[in-house]
């Protein structure tokens, strides 16, 4: 399955337009994390079926008509994201703290009568970060004698002299990136043969070249034995590299920045004070930005290698619409029902990307900017899966909440397309063969011991959208120039918080703990171990808020 990337893949896109972005960066942006409201948040976001809280906006619309009361608030919080990637041993940790400004919204609500059956109308505004993507990574140590020079060679696979020599090769569609820098840097060479093919091996000085009976290289077409040593051909179906026995990686560095803004819009209805029902649309800004530091000693520790240093921006936006309902199916029953259905997000965005390539074995720096003045850049058109969603609500008295909420998206139906409407077909083949179905259960509780004061736990489980066998497929001309990625396994949530109202004032407090473990891979190889990483996010929140 593994050599997929290494060959198929490359076949797959020869002669089609050059793409960049993966399905991990496409995951990546399509998963939202718990934010909101300290008080959402608190509970676990399992608020879908109790409603009465702005942020149940972006996860059951109805959930706003259980409103009788205009409100408006603003959070704000602080984030702490670590990582740690531990690779046989070799055990390296990053920190990345950050102040956030969380969300901010309103709800404006209209009593229709006491007796109609239409008894409120409202309408909701809310701004919140549905994902942030600030992190740091960090790795180093043997890498069991893989390379990653192995996929730049790889990526080359099948070009001859005329692609080299055809202009610009960083603005030729048939020529990865990865293959490029590693042409341009000396970092791969065509393997040698002694079959015979279009190209005949040589020195530098023009020299023709032999194989003598070691298979060693030579310009004597006669060996010490006297006899005829064997003609040497440049095999251009496959090429070899400068890496040794024992390849080490000297230092991996990325740098995750940016973030998903929500912004919702919603109408509800409260009817009969039985059936809630709402409609969100929801607009999205994406602003992901990655630079990633790959240094490796091709050679062994102490021996020479190189530096490959990528730039890569995605940014755009997008729409979706959500549906929900809340029913309370007996009458002198506290107990409340939720569904609701999330619209695909269809997502504009803009790829931008560019690659310095620093080589201990030539003086000469490869910087694509050079080439391409400036970064390269392409549009293209992403949906995000459906999202179904089903919760419980039990009220008892006034002063115990109680809330579940489940959630399935299946992240394998994503769908790219060029701007012109076209699919793409490769990225849409792997999102299959890497991607599945997630599950989400989320738990929640309020209590509290006395009317103006509450207390909130809460928590989340997630499953991983990656298949078990998932890697970064690259293809034969990919813009692609970072190798790496992190197959997350299923995520654990757990949320506090307290709460304190006085009036119409009311202010909110939460902290919420993110754990989850991944499977992290520098670059993909056939065979080739992953480093265990664990990644966790620590994040208070403040929520401050007026109803009147």
């Amino acid at each position: 399955m593994n050599i997929r990337i290494l060959t198929l893949a490359c076949a797959l896109l020869a002669g089609v337009g050059a793409a960049a972005q993966t399905v991990y960066d496409a995951t990546t942006i399509a998963r939202k994390e718990l934010n909101g409201t300290a008080r959402f948040v608190g509970m676990g976001g399992a608020m879908g079926a109790l409603g009465g809280d702005i942020s149940v906006i972006g996860t059951n619309p109805a959930g706003i008509g259980i409103y009788r009361s205009n409100d408006v608030m603003t959070t704000f919080g602080y984030s702490l994201a670590s990582t740690e990637t531990d690779n046989a041993g070799t055990i390296l940790s990053a920190d990345k703290g950050r102040w956030n400004f969380d969300n901010i919204g309103a709800v404006i609500s209209t009593k229709i009568g006491n007796v109609t059956p239409l008894r409120y109308v409202n309408f909701g505004f809310n701004y919140h970060k549905a994902k942030s993507f600030y992190r740091t990574r960090r790795a180093a140590g043997d890498l069991g004698g893989y390379t990653q020079l192995d996929v730049i060679a790889a990526q080359a696979d099948g070009l001859t002299p005329s692609h080299w020599g055809n202009g610009n090769i960083f603005d030729n569609s048939d020529i990865g990136w990865l293959s490029a820098l590693g042409w341009e840097g000396y970092l791969i060479n065509p393997t040698l043969t002694d079959q015979v093919t279009d190209y005949r091996a040589q020195d530098e000085n023009g020299n023709p070249l032999f194989l003598d009976p070691d298979g060693s290289l030579t310009t004597s077409p006669i060996g010490a034995d006297g006899r005829p040593n064997v003609p040497a051909y440049e095999n251009y179906d496959f090429y070899g590299n400068i890496a040794g026995e024992h390849p080490y990686l000297r230092e991996f560095r990325s740098h995750e920045r940016g973030g998903v803004d929500e912004y919702d819009l919603n109408v509800s209805f409260n009817v009969n004070d039985r059936v809630y029902l709402g409609l969100t649309v929801g607009i999205y800004d994406v602003d992901y930005a990655k630079y990633t530091l790959y240094n490796e000693d091709s050679e062994g520790q102490g021996g020479g290698g190189y530096q490959l240093e990528s730039y890569n921006n995605l940014s755009g936006s997008g729409f979706d619409l959500k549906l929900g309902v809340i029913l309370r199916p007996f009458e002198y029953s506290p107990l409340r029902i939720g569904l609701a259905v999330h619209t695909p997000v269809f997502y504009k965005l803009t790829y931008s990307t560019s690659a310095v390539l620093t080589s201990d074995y030539t003086d000469h720096v490869v910087d694509t900017y050079d080439y391409v003045d400036g970064d390269m850049w392409y549009d293209f058109h992403l949906r995000t899966p459906w999202v179904l969603n089903a919760s419980l609500g039990y009220t008892v008295g006034s002063y115990l909440a109680l809330g579940a909420e489940y959630e399935y998206a299946n992240y394998s139906n994503m769908d790219f397309r060029y701007p012109e409407g076209d699919a793409m077909d490769f990225l849409n083949d792997e999102a299959g063969y890497c991607l599945k179905g997630t599950h989400t259960l989320r738990l929640g509780a309020e209590l509290k011991p006395i009317p103006s004061f509450a207390l909130r736990v809460g928590y989340n489980y997630a499953t991983s959208a990656y298949k078990g066998d998932a890697y970064k497929a690259l293809a034969l001309n990919s813009l692609t120039t970072d190798t790496d990625f992190a197959n997350l396994k299923s995520a654990h949530t757990v949320t506090l918080g307290v709460g304190y109202h006085t009036g119409s004032f009311y202010a909110d407090l939460a902290y919420k703990y993110d754990a989850c473990k991944a499977d992290f891979y520098p670059f993909m190889a056939e065979g080739i171990q992953p480093m265990k990483a664990k990644d966790t996010r620590s994040k208070v929140l403040l929520t401050l808020g007026y109803r009147f």
